[in-house]
């Protein structure tokens, strides 16, 4: 499938809306970035295979932006590269807004909590501040703050196993949060979620990032979870991920999928009808 990219949304779908300014206060939230022309290849004892292939867009400061995929298309692989965990094959990811070159510090949360048993629910918070170098009393006031926001104060002196699953991920996403990471990466971190845990704390994230507006790519399998937290969807190809479209959200907060919302029901269908042309397409050449 050749690359297709589109930089509008459903025709007829109304206005955009811009990007939130930068949050006073917040320098670090000041930060966007460009994929430019961004390929990867993995070697193996098989042969080569190419997970993303030409994938180009730009990030303004300040923006929740989602990504959704057919499995496989490469979400998470063009995650770790922004995140300077793995070089690509061919092309570069450029930041603006005063980051330094290299890689990007902290601000990734995956599926998998990632929380450190060992340690408490404020110590876990607190760990992106103590690599920074920052002393113990500062820092565990930081993060105990975040806990007080997040309602998880109480807990502060808890070990992981002593919370649900749902508050287990509320911590290391205040993790992320609470290291300063100019920008967060999270790679389905409601994916392992129920329904009503995963809905609570999408709220709750939205409520977080309202705070801090820090610039977030979000990976998800879930569409309405897409429509329903971004400013912007990217939609990739089957392997190998390019991006085929790009579809402003043009809906205020809160919103819900749920809803009979004719807005919110257009994008969401058309996103499905996207993914459901790669899948279809996908099978087809096996």
């Amino acid at each position: 499938m050749g690359h297709r990219r589109h930089a509008g949304c459903v025709v007829g779908l109304g206005p955009v809306i811009a990007p939130p300014a930068p949050v006073a206060g917040h320098p670090e939230a000041a930060v966007g970035f460009t994929c430019h022309e961004v390929s990867c290849a993995f070697e193996s004892k098989r042969g080569s295979v190419t997970a993303l292939d030409g994938v180009s867009f730009t990030l303004a400061p300040s923006e929740f932006v989602c990504v959704v995929g057919p499995s496989g298309c490469g979400k998470s692989t063009l995650l770790r590269i922004i995140a300077g965990l793995i070089p690509p094959t061919t092309g570069r990811v450029a930041f603006e807004g005063g980051l330094p070159a290299g890689r990007l510090r902290g601000g990734l949360v995956a599926q998998e909590n990632g929380t450190f048993p060992w340690m408490t629910v404020l110590d876990n918070v607190a760990f992106g501040l103590e690599m920074l170098g920052m002393a113990k009393a500062p820092r565990r006031e930081l993060a105990r703050q975040f806990l007080d926001r997040v309602g998880l104060g109480q807990f502060a002196g808890h070990y992981p196993h002593e919370l649900s699953v749902g508050m287990r991920q509320r911590v290391g996403i205040g993790r992320a949060f609470v290291s300063q990471a100019p920008v967060l990466l999270m790679d389905e971190p409601f994916g392992a979620l129920d329904a009503q845990t995963r809905w609570v704390l999408q709220g709750e994230l939205l409520r977080i990032w309202n705070a801090d507006r820090k610039l977030v790519v979000f990976v998800t399998h879930d569409v309405e979870e897409a429509v329903l937290l971004a400013d912007r969807v990217l939609v990739m190809t089957g392997r190998p991920g390019r991006i085929r479209e790009e579809i402003r959200i043009p809906i205020e907060r809160p919103r819900d999928p749920r809803s009979d919302h004719k807005l919110i029901n257009e994008i969401t269908w058309h996103i499905w009808r996207l993914l459901e042309e790669e899948v279809r397409s996908g099978l087809s050449v096996r």
